[in-house]
């Protein structure tokens, strides 16, 4: 045991943190971006991080980065499904972190003592490694209430047959969890059903083990969710979202930014254009690609159209069909990546088509944009579901990819009475995500109430 721990800690005022994020986009955004509210409020921080996907050092001159071995090679790190990453990532850094906290802990600073280890919620085997040196541990969920308790359900939807799921295009309503149906139950590829159970269960257990939950979101847009968390879950939470407003995540982008396009987006009209982008991670098959474009085409809406990549599954770059570039020459601009949170504040931008990654679909609330909803993975089809049957603030496209339906459905969104609704709709909870963030607000108060909790552990 290092020699710092056989020191009494509990009257020391504890304010270094140690964060590890998972080592992808989506998640690494807004640990980042926690990091610097937490930086903001007095903490010290050290970011753990794996080799795969690590971040850039440079971009963040205030904290510390301790990379470490993930044990992966690049043909897992390119061909593993995500579920096998995590798997992976989850088993082979264990050592290596419980390594560098044992370095840390003996190098340890009194006057700036670890506080606690701050870990997103995959990277569950952090939790016995902050115990094995009695350090408290906080998660980060960075997806939404919603899917947390719909991943925690699995158990139960199991026993009630809703899983594995037999038709994935079923509408029957999964009663426990309204207003999920069958085809909205998370769908994870993987090589084995039951190595997923296994590991969504184990993952849940662990969070009870913790000292708190963090999420990206806010009180307004996921009320059920919570009252349903607060029951199950008896330990602090902190909705302390939308994280992207108090710190630009730009600089942890894996990818560059076009920024080209937002001179673009200048000279077109406002709330005309439709801002298309499903993230970094989806892919799909040539012939979907042919369909979005020529839907894309056939709205005559003018477009933002994101086509990074890796986007078509089997292919480094991605083709437009023949004709289309002609078709919309001066309708629209596609880019291999974007500046998404100021394209989306832009005001040409009238509509998001998204996967509804949960970041993506936070930002588009808070900047009143209303969404076309692509789900494509994992949570992504609680969010739609959240988003076009609770919040009202989209339009979720389902049933297979075919162009008449892309275009009716990127005009019902645009330009239709319809589409006028949700963005009122989408204008009002982008005043309620503005006030959550103010003095006395709930976001505001959350994050008061964790640097805290922190500070008493």
């Amino acid at each position: 045991m290092p020699r710092s721990k056989e020191r009494p800690r509990q009257h020391r005022k504890r304010t270094h943190l140690v964060l590890f994020p998972c080592p992808f986009q989506g998640h690494i955004t807004p640990m980042l971006q926690l990091a610097t509210i937490l930086h903001s409020k007095g903490f010290s921080i050290t970011i753990v991080h794996t080799q795969f996907n690590s971040p850039n050092p440079s971009n963040y001159p205030n904290f510390n980065f301790e990379p470490i071995s993930d044990g992966l090679s690049v043909d897992q790190a390119q061909k593993e499904n995500v579920m096998a990453l995590v798997t992976l990532l989850n088993v082979n850094c264990h050592g290596p972190f419980s390594d560098l906290m044992a370095q840390m802990l003996s190098e340890e600073d009194p006057r700036d003592p670890i506080a606690c280890i701050v870990s997103d919620a995959v990277m569950h085997f952090t939790q016995s490694v902050a115990d094995h040196f009695k350090i408290p541990r906080i998660i980060l969920r960075t997806s939404s209430a919603l899917s947390f308790i719909t991943f925690d359900a699995f158990p139960l939807l199991r026993e009630k047959g809703y899983l594995p799921i037999q038709d994935p295009q079923s509408e029957t309503p999964v009663s426990e969890l309204p207003p999920l149906r069958i085809k909205d139950l998370p769908n994870i590829s993987t090589d084995s059903s039951e190595t997923l159970y296994q590991v969504v269960a184990h993952t849940n257990n662990v969070t009870r083990n913790s000292s708190g939950i963090i999420f990206n979101s806010f009180e307004h847009i996921e009320e059920a969710a919570l009252v349903k968390i607060r029951q199950d879950f008896p330990m602090p939470l902190f909705l302390i979202g939308p994280l992207h407003k108090y710190s630009s995540g730009s600089s942890s982008s894996l990818l560059p930014h076009d920024h080209s396009c937002m001179v673009w987006l200048d000279k077109q009209a406002p709330g005309s254009v439709i801002y298309v982008s499903f993230g970094s991670l989806a892919c799909m098959e040539k012939k979907e690609l042919v369909e979005i474009a020529w839907g894309i085409a056939n709205s005559g809406q003018p477009f933002l159209w994101v086509v990074r990549s890796g986007l078509v599954r089997g292919s480094a770059s991605a083709e437009m069909p023949d004709g289309f570039e002609e078709e919309t020459r001066g309708k629209g601009l596609v880019v291999k990546w974007a500046p998404q949170k100021e394209v989306l504040a832009h005001p040409s931008v009238g509509g998001f088509w998204t996967h509804n990654g949960w970041n993506s679909t936070v930002e588009s609330i808070c900047e009143g944009v209303p969404m076309l909803c692509w789900p494509c993975f994992g949570d992504q089809k609680v969010n739609a579901r959240l988003v076009s049957h609770v919040l009202k603030v989209g339009v979720q496209l389902e049933n297979g990819l075919e162009r008449e339906k892309i275009g009716w459905a990127i005009r019902r969104l645009m330009v239709e009475k319809e589409g006028e609704e949700m963005r009122n709709n989408a204008r009002k909870l982008k005043d309620k995500a503005d006030l959550c963030l103010k003095k006395g607000g709930s976001s505001y108060e959350s994050i008061d109430r964790l640097v805290n909790c922190i500070l008493s552990l």
